[in-house]
């Protein structure tokens, strides 16, 4: 099998498994303890706390452990929403969020909040201006995500940042898709939460962190003992903390050189794929995009039938986010760049990871090839010059 799909989720690396698995069986001590089992576990999960700070630029005080990034952006949007409702009740965010933080902004706005979601246009980037407009006396946070989970576009953190800070809001992102994949330092990215997640970066499932700049207050949506200075109580998973360290640590050891292999591959499957298949197009912007990801639709080929048919030639592919992908309901995503239902069900999601090579993108080139060819001799919608 040829694996495709690394934003759904990545590999665990031997490493990161090496590195927890004393933790499962030998030092397996509650970390809240004061006995040397649990004074062990307390150990392991503060060095872990400073290899998730050193790969994002933030102090290790700064980083609260939790079950991974759909948590993480609750924790974030929830407890500031909770905590300066009485300051103001109006969120920012966009019409391409991930479900984790579209659907908390949804029930927000059952319980008394104002949300505005900003479009992105055709090339899936929101426009700093936009937000500029939509700020009011009552705006309490901004939530914007680093990079798309399916078409992989590149947002302006930085100027939106800035403004937030310009105008004394919080500035929220989900950085699941590009911490550990392009650089991130959130002291000059002017964030105040950020939330990530280690089974994206070879890690394991279930653990992930948000980061929480000093001095930034939220109200805890979980209450319990006083883990994790209380905003995200419960005994501590450290197996799943000493696996998301380990990951982290790789990244960064590996950002580099990884970054640079992807972006080559990404570039060849996109230019030769364009240039070969009648009728297909880039989803999202050209180069505002992570370097392993690479979204195309296919005029008058419908993306389960494609997926499908990859799948049967060994290649493990998707047609957007995994978190929606038994869902028939065309990608949200794709709807807000301003595809048509019929377009947008014609996606293809590719993303690289590090263990990919150019064999791999060759083969997958000339299996597209040929399934499209195969897929539109069956399809009413096909003349053979598109719709």
């Amino acid at each position: 099998m040829i694996y495709l799909d690394h934003s759904a989720t990545t590999p665990m690396d031997p490493e990161v498994f090496k590195a927890m698995k004393p933790y499962f069986i030998d030092s397996f001590g509650n970390a809240s303890t004061l006995y040397t089992l649990g004074r062990e576990g307390r150990k392991a999960m503060e060095a872990a706390r400073e290899q998730v700070a050193s790969l994002i630029g933030a102090d290790t005080k700064e980083i609260i452990f939790t079950s991974g990034g759909t948590e993480s952006d609750n924790i974030a949007i929830k407890g500031t929403a909770y905590k300066f409702r009485n300051n103001g009740n109006h969120i920012i965010t966009s019409t391409i969020e991930h479900p984790a933080v579209n659907e908390t902004c949804k029930y927000l706005e059952k319980n008394g909040f104002k949300v505005t979601y900003l479009p992105v246009y055709n090339d899936g980037i929101v426009k700093v201006s936009d937000i500029k407009e939509a700020i009011t006396d009552k705006t309490i946070l901004i939530t914007v995500m680093h990079a798309n989970n399916e078409i992989g576009t590149i947002q302006p953190i930085v100027e939106i940042g800035a403004l937030a800070r310009e105008k004394g809001i919080y500035f929220h992102t989900d950085a699941v898709q590009t911490v550990g994949k392009i650089p991130v330092n959130v002291k000059e990215m002017n964030i105040d939460m950020l939330s990530l997640s280690a089974h994206k970066i070879y890690g394991p499932k279930g653990i992930g962190a948000l980061y929480i700049r000093n001095g930034v207050r939220v109200e805890p949506i979980i209450h319990g003992g006083g883990h994790e200075k209380g905003i995200r109580p419960g005994t501590e998973n450290i197996p799943g903390i000493v696996g998301l360290g380990k990951a982290c640590s790789i990244a960064e050891e590996n950002l580099t050189k990884d970054m640079e292999k992807l972006t080559i591959l990404r570039d060849k499957l996109i230019n030769t794929v364009l240039e070969q298949v009648d009728d297909s197009y880039l989803n999202g912007h050209r180069t505002k995009r992570l370097p392993n990801n690479a979204n195309f639709r296919f005029t008058a080929v419908e993306g389960e039938s494609l997926i499908l048919t990859l799948d049967s030639m060994g290649i493990a592919s998707s047609t957007g986010s995994a978190c929606s992908s038994t869902k028939l309901q065309p990608s949200h995503v794709l709807l807000s760049i301003g595809l048509k239902e019929v377009e947008a069900h014609g996606s293809l999601r590719i993303s690289l990871g590090h263990e990919n090579t150019e064999e791999d993108v060759d083969y997958l080139i000339n299996a597209i090839k040929e399934v499209i060819a195969k897929l539109r001799k069956m399809s009413p919608l096909w003349c053979g010059s598109g719709i």
